[in-house]
């Protein structure tokens, strides 16, 4: 079982991370290039995918390394890895829930009252600059979440078999 656990993580990053990295650069061409529809299909949908995509690779992440000597000399770097993994989770789940909140009908009942007539949350002036921010930090973490993985594999040769 072990092993099967130590094999599935590796599996699972990869998609995430494209799905994450296209709607975070499409979000970002969206905002400061060209607010076309196409970008807002390219944000979401992949946005969706690689938030669930990050939440299986978490998870099996968690299950492989639960086999793991706890005083290694890698599990700092490890705590990082799935640190950034865990907050991954949390800055995009937040912009979905922020979007899920955006079409909702009471919100859109106050922004037809207030006269904001934008039909999505990227849309919306207010919010492009957390946005952004969001999406800095959502590269950010998926760089020095793909850094460390790499490290504990290819410096530590955690879960490698020999």
């Amino acid at each position: 079982m072990p092993s099967l656990l130590s094999n599935l993580h590796p599996v699972t990053v990869h998609f995430p991370i494209a799905f994450l990295v296209l709607a975070s650069v499409a979000g970002l061409l969206y905002l400061y290039w060209k607010p076309d529809a196409r970008l807002l299909t390219l944000f979401w949908w992949p946005m969706l995918l690689g938030w669930v995509g990050t939440g299986i690779a978490v998870l099996t992440g968690l299950l492989a390394q639960s086999g793991l000597p706890p005083q290694a000399p890698y599990r700092p770097v490890l705590n990082w890895h799935i640190g950034t993994g865990l907050t991954l989770l949390v800055v995009y789940g937040g912009l979905l829930y922020q979007r899920w909140l955006f079409n909702s009908m009471r919100s859109h009942k106050e922004r037809v009252r207030a006269g904001i007539m934008a039909v999505d949350l990227l849309a919306d002036r207010r919010a492009r600059v957390w946005i952004s921010l969001l999406l800095l930090v959502g590269l950010g973490l998926v760089v020095a979440s793909g850094w460390n993985g790499g490290r504990l594999v290819y410096q530590w040769g955690v879960n490698v078999r020999p």
